[in-house]
């Protein structure tokens, strides 16, 4: 359903702000991801993620709390151990919200991405081309791609028909993953927001 103006209506769950932070256990990764204050600090929880390893479907399971008793939303990939795998993102009832997809080709030089809702397509990218290239330089030297180094890239997505910027994730400057995410559409909900922005990290690497 459209407006009267021929625009998509607002998403249902919009949030203009947020952080996602890292958490690495033995047997699955955990993000966080945290509402924004107005005064840039970290709010209140918004949803625990787990990523569980070694499956052949990757799938992200996003939880109401820390209890994990709540399934509010997650992401599963349409084909098994495929770097270009579609991903569809769910509510908590199994309706398809939105999806996303690497783009392989382009991916090799500057990771690329398509992520579309109803009513919005749209592609990010690597901002920095050269930060692109270093990181992936650094990923295939012998003995040295294992060390860890905060390299801090930063995506910007697009409307494909616009131009205009939907979604923003910069990853700051910090021992584990962090990532500060900012949603200036509000036809983008929020569930597939902060999926596309965990897979930013957990997938970055396929």
């Amino acid at each position: 359903m459209t407006s009267p103006s021929g625009q998509q209506p607002p998403a249902p769950m919009l949030v203009p702000k947020f952080f996602v932070k890292q958490r690495i256990t033995l047997m699955v990764n955990r993000y966080e991801v945290v509402a924004a204050n107005p005064d840039g600090t970290e709010g209140h929880l918004l949803a625990l993620a787990e990523q569980k390893r070694m499956k052949l479907k990757e799938e992200v399971v996003f939880f109401s709390d820390e209890s994990k008793t709540r399934r509010v939303f997650s992401f599963k990939a349409r084909q098994a151990l495929d770097v270009s795998a579609e991903h569809d993102v769910f509510d908590e009832n199994g309706r398809a919200l939105g999806m996303f997809s690497k783009q392989f080709g382009a991916s090799l030089i500057r990771s690329t991405w398509n992520l579309s809702v109803p009513g919005l397509e749209s592609v990010g990218r690597e901002r920095r081309p050269a930060i692109a290239v270093l990181r992936r330089v650094w990923d295939v030297l012998p003995v040295v791609g294992d060390v860890w180094v905060p390299f801090v890239f930063h995506f910007d997505f697009v409307d494909s028909a616009s131009g205009a910027v939907v979604l923003v994730s910069e990853r700051q400057k910090a021992i584990r993953d962090r990532y500060e995410v900012t949603v200036p559409d509000p036809r983008l909900d929020f569930r597939v927001a902060a999926s596309m922005a965990v897979a930013l990290d957990a997938l970055q690497s396929r």
